[in-house]
Formats: C-alpha cells, structure tokens, sequence
C-alpha cells in the first residue's frame, strides 16, 4: 500500500498542506519586510562582521 493512501484516510489531512503554505508565506515576508526596513549602517555593520578582529 502507498503512502498516500494512509494519508486519505485519514481525516481532516488536507489542512495541514494550507498551513504550511501559510506558515512559509508569513516567515518569507517577514523576512523581507525585516530586508527592507533594516538600515545601509546595519547592513554594513553585518558585512564587516567576520573581518573585524575585536
């Protein structure tokens, strides 16, 4: 038997594909709206990060 005939069985497993799309959607643009809303001095700052030697 395949796996996806466990899963029609069982109910209410159409949900959670909706959730994670969801889910996924709201990370990637928050992520986003953090690019965006973060500042060229902060950028540079993380830029320099693994060069600086303090």
């Amino acid at each position: 038997m395949k796996f996806i005939n466990y899963l029609e069985k069982i109910s209410g497993v159409s949900i959670f594909p909706i959730i994670s799309l969801v889910l996924f959607t709201a990370v990637f643009l928050l992520v986003i709206i953090y690019a965006m809303k973060t500042s060229r001095e902060s950028i540079s700052e993380m830029e320099n990060l693994p060069l600086d030697d303090n």
